[in-house]
């Protein structure tokens, strides 16, 4: 992209942030947030930051690209007020949209999530079905089908892309201030370089695909770049448990340092234990592969504390 005005809700989040950050050396950035996930602390000097929530009649929309990350993004966030979950990750995402939409723009990238495949220990596909077994989950499916509309009675291009857990390092990352939202490779090696203990729900034999946010904010663009319209994956195509995860980071710090496990806050019936992506759709579509491995990730985080 570039020489284009663009607009990313949630800017002042992780992968907003990152994501401002990264378009503003060549195009004219805006970034919402609200400041419940957010800080404008995140967001460089030459960033436009706007304290609003996706919620606001009036929003700064007169722009030629959407990026729309904006939403409670967690299954424990949903649980405690369902209502307010409903109200940001789907009325904000149609209100931000259609203000979108009337001021002319007509390209619009949004956050889905990938827990809706459920546990996976096979690379999950686009046109798999899925099940929504959480709040969190069915707000992020109504807004692909939301999508689905805008599309196709307004022609927009719609897509929504579907993260595999996005990570970055807690030192140096956009994160520090999220705490136990932060994630888990940013919190296991926080710990285990400061001398704790990482927790571990369960025996950690669960497993994720790991993602890091350089990669994920490449795919953001070139779904815009492209004009997509559908639904993407963005993952590495590969699993690792969460017991491998603490022994890499050891390795890297040349640290010995035991997790604890505690017993799993999340029912088991709604827990996801394993995802692992497939991208080939994404690949085809628009050239996207990540480049950044699992191992190369965790001395990146890593080296934060060196």
């Amino acid at each position: 992209m570039n020489g284009q005005r663009v607009l990313v809700t949630g800017g002042g989040g992780f992968i907003g942030s990152n994501l401002a950050n990264y378009l503003a050396a060549d195009n004219d950035v805006i970034a919402l947030d609200d400041g419940y996930l957010g800080t404008p602390k995140n967001v460089n000097a030459d960033v436009e930051y706007v304290d609003g929530s996706v919620l606001d009649d009036d929003l700064p929309t007169d722009v030629d690209v959407l990026f729309h990350l904006a939403a409670l993004s967690s299954y424990a966030m949903h649980e405690e007020n369902p209502t307010k979950g409903a109200r940001v990750n789907v009325e904000g995402f149609v209100n931000t949209v259609d203000q979108a939409r009337e001021d002319g723009c007509d390209t619009v990238v949004y956050a889905s999530t990938s827990s809706i495949y459920g546990d996976r220990t096979e690379p999950s596909p686009e046109d798999m079905p899925v099940t929504v077994n959480t709040g969190y989950e069915a707000s992020k499916l109504a807004r692909e089908r939301y999508a689905e509309y805008f599309h196709n009675h307004y022609d927009l291009s719609m897509a929504g892309m579907r993260f595999f857990s996005v990570y970055q390092g807690m030192e140096d990352g956009a994160e520090s201030h999220k705490g136990d939202y932060a994630n888990l490779i940013a919190q296991f090696a926080d710990d285990v370089a400061n001398g704790r203990r990482p927790e571990i729900w369960g025996d950690g034999t669960q497993t994720r695909d790991f993602t890091h946010v350089d990669d994920i904010v490449r795919g953001l663009e070139l779904a815009a770049d492209h004009e997509l319209t559908g639904i993407y994956n963005l993952g590495t195509g590969e699993q690792y448990s969460l017991n491998t995860l603490v022994d890499r980071i050891n390795d890297a710090l040349g640290t010995d340092v035991e997790p604890v496990y505690e017993e799993n806050p999340i029912p088991e019936d709604v827990y996801v234990h394993d995802t692992m992506a497939d991208s080939s759709k994404m690949h085809d579509a628009a050239g996207w592969e990540p480049e950044i491995s699992f191992d190369e990730g965790v001395r990146l985080v890593c080296s934060q504390y060196e």
